[in-house]
């Protein structure tokens, strides 16, 4: 399944209300590792079953960014069943967001 873009009107039922895992990428269009992982996590969207996967454009959702702390991007935040339980920052390979799942 592809990635879907969220904002702050649809974050709370796509994010916090979804059962199970939640994979949610902060980015950015300017930001060149942002560019580097987008196909990545696009690739995982499209082979992981189980989980699903939202992005989040820093520049459009700023208020979302701040609520989550994001303070330098990529960030990715695995939420499962609406609470937060894992955090990576920067570039990780495709393997690295796999694991980031197993929770």
């Amino acid at each position: 399944m592809a990635a879907i873009e969220v904002s702050k009107d649809n974050f709370k039922t796509e994010v916090l209300d979804a059962e199970g895992i939640v994979l949610v990428d902060f980015w950015a269009s300017w930001c060149a590792p942002c560019r580097m992982l987008s196909p990545v996590v696009d690739q995982v969207a499209d082979e992981v079953t189980g989980a699903k996967v939202v992005k989040v454009n820093v520049d459009k959702e700023q208020e979302l960014a701040e609520t989550y702390n994001v303070m330098s991007i990529p960030t990715l935040i695995v939420f499962k069943n609406g609470q937060e339980v894992k955090r990576s920052m920067g570039f990780i390979p495709k393997e690295a967001v796999k694991t980031l799942l197993n929770v």
